[in-house]
């Protein structure tokens, strides 16, 4: 007992060694405010996704520990690289992810290797200098210098009549009256004359700013089919 308080070990591994344990610390609240900056202030302020929300703070928490835990294994660049690799092959294959969403989950585990991996070499003015940049870099890009995406949604369209050339302005208009959105360009596809249904793509600039009628979710989860009747209605 007394030779475990003189030098405290178990298993000969040390059991607590306080300037390891507080650089750890420091350097893990480091990475979790940026991940959080970018992530609940850039991303979800944004998106309003919850579920990508939740995925990327535990994953940035993840790949931060196995990161900072393993840096002594002689691994570096290989292990941070075989990483990349990983979630690119994995890529949640039980439900894709959009470009974007993959972008931001790159970022994350970027940040938290980069903050796990940087060793003595590397200053805490350099470190929390990329950290920064990466932030107001996503900032920008995200707010300030975004370009026009233009969204698509299949929807199922029972006024058939309206499908003909002719009836083109009366069709646009009808879409834009139901669904609230400023529409580019439409495409018809199957159609189904048994049923007077037709399957119609419509093409449109998303903006949060405009088309929020969904309170405040992205049109990517939702899908109008003939039984719509109100934008309040769709769930």
């Amino acid at each position: 007992m007394l030779q475990f308080l003189s030098d405290p070990k178990l298993f000969g591994v040390e059991f607590f060694n306080q300037r390891d344990f507080l650089l750890m610390l420091f350097r893990f609240m480091l990475n979790f405010t940026f991940t959080l900056i970018i992530t609940r202030y850039i991303y979800y302020a944004n998106s309003r996704r919850k579920d990508y929300l939740f995925t990327y703070i535990l994953i940035s928490i993840a790949v931060f520990f196995l990161s900072y835990l393993l840096q002594n294994v002689d691994l570096q660049l290989g292990f941070a690289l075989g990483l990349f690799a990983l979630f690119g092959i994995i890529r949640y294959r039980t439900n894709p992810i959009p470009i974007k969403e993959m972008t931001y989950l790159f970022l994350v585990i970027c940040i938290s290797v980069m903050n796990a991996l940087s060793d003595k070499e590397i200053s805490y003015v350099e470190l929390l200098f990329a950290n920064i940049a990466l932030v107001v870099i996503t900032l920008v890009i995200e707010y300030f210098w975004s370009f026009k995406h233009e969204n698509s949604k299949t929807i199922i369209y029972e006024k058939i009549d309206l499908i003909k050339p002719q009836n083109q302005k009366k069709f646009i208009k009808d879409l834009e009256t139901r669904t609230g959105l400023k529409i580019n360009r439409v495409e018809i596809g199957k159609i189904n004359f048994m049923r007077d249904t037709a399957e119609v793509t419509i093409y449109y600039f998303w903006d949060k700013y405009s088309t929020n009628f969904f309170e405040g979710e992205t049109l990517d989860n939702f899908t109008f089919t003939d039984d719509y009747e109100s934008p309040n209605n769709v769930r």
